[in-house]
């Protein structure tokens, strides 16, 4: 399984960098979380630079993609050559996932129509502008589509990524370990309280009846 953050230049640290440390909780075989961006490196609001894992490219064939934000995401939504390449995404063949100003890049790629999201404020009348309803809630995924609002909301993501493709006991072990010390169940609990109700229904078992 491989997951693809996307990362720009101007990447807002906690939105990219939580999610990766949490994704990469999970040790089971094949598993592959990676940056990916669409040149060599990237650097951050705050001028930390980061080198590419993988590219857009990549991205766009991985298993689960989570769209990073930053200060320039305005930029790369004019960005021709960058849209381009993220129109390979496919939420029918992948899970897509958007933190905060992300929810712009799902937008300009009509990935959200007729889908509400969340996002943050700053980036929240951009959203509607696309033409989005955007909720008032951190959370919020419909099929394989989700969207988070507010830095701190990227463990939302990652724990609904890594539900989706392994199951709620290795997401609940990864939100327990990144959690404080003493408040574990308290943030295990609200992270499913808003994860939850987007999950999909798990099918019945069919059962045998005797006649």
């Amino acid at each position: 399984m491989h997951i693809a953050i996307l990362t720009f230049e101007g990447y807002n640290e906690l939105d990219s960098l939580i999610a990766l440390g949490v994704l990469n909780r999970v040790k089971a075989e094949g598993w592959r979380v990676t940056i990916a961006t669409p040149g060599p490196r990237v650097t951050s609001m705050n001028g930390i630079t980061i080198e590419q894992m993988s590219t857009l490219e990549e991205a766009c064939a991985a298993d689960a993609v989570i769209v990073g934000s930053g200060i320039a995401t305005r930029e790369v939504v004019e960005d021709a050559a960058v849209m381009d390449v993220l129109r390979g995404l496919d939420p029918t063949r992948q899970l897509i996932a958007a933190q905060c100003s992300g929810a712009l890049v799902l937008a300009r790629l009509g990935l959200l129509d007729r889908i509400p999201a969340c996002t943050d404020l700053i980036t929240r009348p951009w959203v509607v502008a696309a033409g989005v309803e955007v909720l008032n809630q951190p959370f919020y995924a419909r099929d394989n589509i989700a969207t988070a609002g507010g830095c701190l909301a990227s463990h939302y993501l990652a724990a609904w990524v890594i539900t989706r493709l392994r199951g709620r006991d290795e997401a609940e072990a990864a939100l327990r370990y990144v959690a404080p010390v003493g408040e574990k169940a308290e943030y295990v609990e609200r992270a499913w309280r808003n994860i939850t109700p987007y999950l999909p229904v798990p099918t019945p078992t069919p059962t045998s009846v005797l006649v």
